[in-house]
């Protein structure tokens, strides 16, 4: 029996009297990689907002790993779940090196030890950023920066990683370099959990995708496209095309 890194069960919320989510019902798999699409206001920032402790949740539950997350101490959390927001901006110079160090920081309480450090190289290593070290962040692109904070999340090591358009302000060689690490990290028992806007890229890359619609979410198996369901969950009609033993979806003229 596949187990679950993140149970949502019943969740419900709202800003003031306009509700936001309703009765969300779903679970990532662990060890998976699974990305959230849906259109714009379809709930899928709220939703990543509670999952990662950035909102408050009062109407139903959301578990990590067996554990309700509103019970869960910061601490803790850090050490099951690594988030990487959708913006992220430093108005301070500091180097590459030391903003990838600060997601050390709920294991080293802010004192740096060798074995930090060497994890901070690792996680530049590993996204062959290694030539950025030294470079003040606020002085690199969107997309540089974006690398970056996806390093930061990697160096707490967390069980869980979740990530709200991790692909935002990358091209095309970025994109699909990002895409490929992401999928290596679930191959490697992490559980990788990512809001995504294209549907494509989910499809070539996710095991699970979960799609937004009227402040809930509906499942769909890549296994079994579903042109209907596209449809109804973008309000646009597509033709889907067969890449290898992939599917994706173009508009239909």
């Amino acid at each position: 029996m596949t187990k679950q890194a993140i149970e949502v069960s019943n969740l419900s919320f709202s800003y003031g009297n306009t509700p936001i989510l309703e009765d969300v019902n779903v679970t990532f798999p662990e060890g998976k990689f699974s990305v959230v699409l849906g259109r714009n206001g379809s709930g899928k920032s709220t939703l990543f907002n509670i999952l990662s402790g950035m909102a408050d949740y009062k109407h139903g539950s959301v578990k990590l790993m067996g554990r309700e997350r509103k019970d869960m101490s910061f601490a803790d959390c850090a050490t099951m779940m690594g988030f990487l927001p959708q913006f992220h901006k430093s108005i301070f110079p500091f180097q590459v090196r030391d903003v990838v160090l600060t997601g050390r920081a709920a294991f080293s309480s802010f004192s740096p030890k060798k074995a930090d450090l060497e994890k901070v190289e690792q996680a530049i290593e590993e996204l062959e950023i290694t030539h950025l070290i030294d470079r003040p962040y606020t002085e690199l692109s969107g997309g540089e920066q974006q690398l970056v904070m996806i390093a930061r999340v990697l160096v707490q090591n967390p069980g869980i990683i979740l990530l709200d358009e991790p692909t935002n302000h990358l091209d095309v060689y970025y994109q699909t370099f990002v895409l490929e690490k992401l999928r290596k990290l679930s191959q490697n028992n992490f559980t990788v959990i990512a809001i995504m806007h294209d549907p494509n890229l989910a499809f070539l890359y996710a095991d699970h995708c979960f799609f937004m619609k009227n402040k809930t979410v509906v499942k769909t198996d890549l296994a079994n496209h579903d042109s209907e369901l596209l449809q109804y969950v973008y309000n646009v009609q597509f033709t889907a095309v067969q890449v290898k033993e992939k599917m994706i979806v173009v508009p239909t003229l």
